[in-house]
């Protein structure tokens, strides 16, 4: 096996990051999972294009890298025609971005073409159109992109896991373009490592397996999962707790009342804990991969996030997000996700239906709608931080792969400056067009990084 330039990724550290990022001063939990993460990215990740390789002459292109001043915050931007069509043929003054409500001034402003599957096969480098600001600038990117399935087989189900494995591996052959390198990866650590034999890639996906260690049992009494949890524990919403103790006392017969809400209340504790070392594995994966795996690498970089969904409150999942979203920019790194749960319902199976009466039926099921609407707005959130697509509501999920895979023909890559705000502040983004008809996919909002604290 030859190594692209040199490039053998040691990511055991992977996992470590993710075992610090999963301790607080109140639980300690480094799970059996995280620890096959480590084994299992502990051997590194290679890239075998050896068949390839030996038959292009042309020398190695560097990385293409988007340098921005450290002040400066890069917002990826796609607009849309009525059609849902790209649009790729605006300037710098169709464009305002409002930080926090207040208008900026646009200091860097860069068109990007994107490979496409044609653009790839015949050879047709994607070239950004030059940029107007010293601040932002891209080098041409060869004719080549790097691929990479994330598959969170910590919130894919049983049902949807099989859906989403049968629609990739029918989506490779035909969507991917000859000199595109993929991977598989999943969050609890399966990696197929980089590569084009597509042989390898379904086998690896094929392989995948549920993993339950870190989502509540949905069969468990209460069924309580991470976003009612939150509600009760950290938003104190009464109402979500009053669902939870009217489950306990409809499957527990004759328990008393303050045992029904010590039970709920320990069952929702036990899904906040569990939600936290979740949102963490994904959303850490997702940053080191970033900066790992895709940052060395030359060309154009796609990570697909392949998931039924994982809820991710609080400051702390807000500012790992941020971090994703500037990564991703400096990297020209696309991140689209597949909600593999298609065309989902709300209504719970007759085992949970039987326990209660008509009306806390009601209270379970607009719980559920909600959380299963709140654990989709971090996919939804990362398409549009960076420029790619989330596909979701739809049972065609071979269509949505192809879809993602294929990507959008035109992004636009704004920076402002941002050297005025205060440390650790959250920012709310609004990027708006001049022209009418069209409709804007943009990051949302951005993250100042905190100070360091002293060192001891």
């Amino acid at each position: 096996m030859r190594h692209v330039q040199g490039i053998e990724i040691n990511l055991w550290f992977f996992a470590s990051m993710l075992a610090i990022g999963s301790v607080n001063k109140q639980i300690v939990l480094i799970t059996v999972a995280e620890s096959v993460f480590l084994v299992c990215l502990g051997l590194g990740i290679s890239i075998d294009v050896q068949a390839h390789q030996s038959q292009q002459t042309a020398p190695p292109t560097p990385p293409a890298v988007i340098k921005a001043k450290v002040t400066e915050v890069l917002v990826p931007v796609v607009v849309r025609d009525a059609h849902g069509g790209a649009v790729g043929n605006l300037s710098k003054n169709d464009f305002q971005v409002f930080d926090n409500g207040k208008p900026q001034t646009i200091t860097g402003f860069t068109i990007i073409k994107r490979a496409t599957k044609a653009s790839l096969t015949n050879s047709s480098a994607p070239r950004p159109v030059a940029s107007d600001s010293p601040a932002v600038s891209q080098s041409a990117s060869p004719p080549q992109r790097f691929v990479v399935f994330l598959f969170d087989d910590y919130n894919l189900t049983f049902s949807d896991l099989p859906n989403a494995q049968q629609a990739a591996i029918k989506a490779l052959d035909s969507s991917l373009a000859p000199a595109d390198v993929v991977a598989v990866l999943s969050t609890s650590g399966a990696n197929s490592g980089l590569t084009r034999d597509h042989a390898k890639l379904k086998q690896a996906i094929q392989d995948l397996k549920v993993k339950t260690l870190l989502r509540a049992n949905e069969h468990d009494c209460p069924n309580v999962d991470y976003y009612q949890a939150d509600q009760i524990i950290n938003k104190s919403d009464d109402q979500a707790f009053q669902v939870a103790v009217i489950e306990v006392m409809h499957c527990i017969k004759n328990i008393a009342p303050e045992a029904a809400e010590s039970f709920a209340r320990t069952a929702a504790h036990r899904a906040v804990m569990l939600g936290e070392q979740n949102f963490r594995a994904n959303l850490y994966s997702l940053r080191l991969i970033l900066n790992k795996l895709m940052a060395p690498l030359p060309g154009q970089h796609v990570i697909i996030l392949v998931s039924s969904g994982f809820f991710a409150p609080g400051p702390e999942a807000v500012t790992i997000n941020s971090e994703i979203l500037d990564i991703a920019a400096r990297t020209n790194t696309v991140i689209s996700a597949l909600d593999a749960r298609g065309l989902y319902t709300t209504n719970v199976g007759a085992e949970v239906t039987t326990r209660v009466d008509e009306a806390s039926q009601r209270l379970i099921n607009q719980y559920r709608h909600d959380s299963m609407d709140a654990n989709a707005d971090v996919m939804e959130e990362l398409a549009d931080g960076t420029g790619g697509t989330f596909y979701h509501n739809n049972n065609d999920l071979e269509a949505g792969v192809r879809t993602l895979i294929s990507g959008t023909d035109y992004a636009y890559l704004l920076a402002f400056s941002a050297a005025n705000t205060k440390p650790g502040a959250h920012h709310s983004l609004k990027v708006k067009v001049n022209e009418p008809g069209l409709t804007v996919q943009a990051r949302r909002g951005y993250s100042t990084p905190a100070p360091e604290k002293p060192k001891k």
